[in-house]
């Protein structure tokens, strides 16, 4: 069972994507309403998978993920992006910083969880 930490300021995403998650895919998942939630929370939970809106108050998923390179243990765990912006350039930039994948949104909550594996094993197979 993969351990993920959540991270979106909806509330209505959260628990769409943490009963989603858990329930269809069988993850165990933490969840965050910010990126500076997740940064104080990483350690703690010690996930194996970061899922990560891109566009949130404060802090951006780009910024938080920026400042969980800077934390010893936490700059080793992958990211995926969940985003509504999906233009090819933006989802480049995204992998760029070093993501292993982009999850559009809206997502539809049965698939997701294949999704977050399709995208996990190709990482972890490549």
């Amino acid at each position: 069972m993969i351990k993920i930490l959540h991270v979106d300021d909806e509330a209505d995403i959260r628990a769409i994507t943490k009963l989603a998650l858990e329930s269809i895919g069988g993850f165990n998942v933490t969840s965050c309403a910010s990126g500076t939630e997740a940064i104080a929370t990483v350690a703690d939970v010690a996930p194996e998978l970061i899922v990560m809106d891109v566009m949130m108050p404060e802090m951006d998923g780009p910024t938080t993920f920026r400042a969980l390179q800077d934390i010893p243990d936490a700059n080793r765990i992958p990211v995926i992006f969940m985003t509504a912006k999906t233009q090819k350039d933006e989802i480049e930039s995204l992998m760029a910083l070093g993501a292993i994948g982009v999850i559009a949104k809206p997502f539809d909550p049965v698939q997701l969880s294949k999704e977050v594996e399709r995208i996990w094993s190709a990482r972890t197979s490549g």
